[in-house]
């Protein structure tokens, strides 16, 4: 056991301030968001990558080299080389290694990665194929401690009932961070609620905190009532005393003490200071022709790996566009052809009369890490005001120091509020949106929600959230790899993956 204490101690990318971190030998991490350059850059094959994160792999690495040394060896050396083998073979053979490698087809497959994607270099894959790997990787990984950042993130309600079923059954201690409110009142039995700067700890599902939580602040706030009446009769009657003698002044001054206990006691049963709720809309864009986009013939392949091929449609001003397939359809790369962000192997995008063009990203990439929250959202409206774009920051929560703040230290919810801030100032009246409600919480997606019900621009939509999807009710709908148009119904949800 690691235990960190205070005084200024890096905690991964964070740093300690005060009080101690007491952390198991063996903890794993799913971070919120897993860069590019990180997982991306491999050039190994996802079946490669998933093994190398087993630490089994190591195990048999020494194995392999243990037995290439042995020949060469003798007496004691020898004897000693044979020891370890023994060693390591009895650990790799309890721990399941002979099986590893059919233990990492399982959990892929639990996750959504079939073979055909395990086969496909890491480079290749998307970003939600990127982050189901990385999410294998720590289940096959394992460990003492799974501390997990919404790893429900790009999974089908398939693949989040798998997950849940593995978190249930593992000896690893689990604590997950999470947005999914269907899994939060079915996968845990323990909830910390995080709120003015205290954890409080509740036991049961998420209902059973909401109820408990509710139930404290109604006896908080009858206490609170209680003190403040019983502050209210002091102070009157330390009115009876405002004139006198000595011995006035002396129960003048008890009574004061009184009083000012009463008053920290009632801070403390002050109720808890919650974000307000977001209002959002996006401003009115300038209006475009009305053939707002127009894709042809349009191809893309990473490798000998086709990823679509001739697809082809048009968009009309004021459309709301749904794509869909299945994990790896090729959905996300195709947004980011008709943003630009990728050159097609063939065919063409091209732009009507007037269009300007808005993208979010599901990685978040037009972000600058190192800039400022205000530096960033000043960089897609050069010409607006600070304070305007304050007002904006403020309208997403972003209030206060946080304009000051660096974007990289930002958690991936406030990531998704500055990039769905700097779209809305951008004004732009085609706004290209990869996964947008992924990272936020349920209030806030009911915002988003409201604020594209009104915007009379275009839309064109990739999105796992099939509520959100219902709601929102696009006109048409994009089937990918078949590159089939449709009219938007209700038998369109089944094909969506479920979150």
């Amino acid at each position: 056991m690691l235990t960190l204490s205070a005084a200024r101690i890096e905690i991964g990318d964070r740093v300690l301030l005060a009080g101690s971190v007491r952390i198991p030998p063996h903890t794993a991490y799913l971070r919120q968001e897993t860069p590019w350059l990180e997982v991306g850059a491999h050039p190994q094959l996802a079946m490669e990558y998933l093994l190398e994160r087993s630490p089994l792999t190591a195990v048999h690495d020494e194995m392999n080299l243990l037995t290439s040394l042995m020949p060469e060896a003798t007496g004691e050396e020898l004897d000693r080389l044979i020891d370890r083998y023994s060693e390591l073979q009895e650990r790799f053979t309890l721990a399941g290694g002979y099986e590893l490698e059919a233990t990492a087809e399982r959990i892929a497959g639990g996750v959504g990665l079939d073979e055909e994607v395990l086969l496909t270099p890491v480079a290749a894959l998307s970003g939600g194929q990127r982050r189901r790997l990385d999410l294998a990787g720590l289940l096959l990984a394992g460990g003492d401690l799974l501390i997990l950042d919404e790893p429900t993130n790009h999974l089908d309600m398939t693949a989040k009932r798998w997950v849940m079923e593995f978190l249930r059954d593992t000896r690893s201690t689990v604590l997950m961070v999470s947005h999914d409110v269907k899994l939060m009142d079915t996968a845990f039995d323990r909830v910390l609620a995080l709120e003015n700067a205290r954890i409080d700890v509740y036991q049961g599902t998420y209902s059973d905190f909401l109820r408990q939580r509710s139930e404290a602040e109604a006896q908080r706030a009858h206490t609170a009532r209680n003190i403040s009446h019983e502050a209210v009769r002091l102070e009157d009657t330390k009115k009876i005393f405002a004139k006198g003698n000595a011995t006035h002044a002396a129960k003048r001054r008890a009574l004061q003490r009184r009083i000012d206990a009463l008053r920290e006691r009632l801070a403390e049963h002050a109720p808890p200071v919650r974000p307000r709720e977001l209002r959002l809309r996006f401003p009115q864009p300038p209006r475009a022709g009305d053939q707002v986009l127009e894709v042809a013939g349009l191809a893309k392949s990473f490798g000998e790996h086709r990823v679509f091929d001739s697809v082809d449609f048009e968009v009309q001003r004021g459309d709301v566009l749904l794509l869909v397939g299945v994990n790896g359809a090729g959905k996300t790369t195709l947004l980011r052809c008709l943003a630009g962000r990728e050159v097609p192997d063939a065919g063409r995008v091209r732009l009507g009369a007037n269009v300007t063009l808005g993208f979010y990203a599901q990685e978040h990439e037009d972000i600058a890490p190192t800039l400022s929250v205000l530096d960033n959202i000043r960089r897609a409206a050069p010409a607006s005001s600070e304070g305007a774009l304050r007002a904006i920051l403020g309208h997403f929560g972003l209030v206060g120091d946080m304009a000051g703040q660096q974007a990289g230290t930002l958690s991936g919810g406030e990531k998704t509020k500055l990039a769905l801030a700097r779209l809305m100032v951008a004004g732009a009246n085609l706004l290209l949106l990869d996964e947008p409600t992924n990272n936020l919480d349920p209030q806030s997606v009911e915002a988003l929600l409201a604020a594209l019900q009104h915007y009379e621009g275009t839309v064109i939509l990739v999105s796992h959230d099939a509520d959100f999807v219902a709601q929102l009710a696009p006109e048409r709908v994009l089937l990918l790899p078949q590159s089939r148009m449709v009219y938007f119904d209700e038998r369109v949800l089944d094909m969506i993956p479920k979150r």
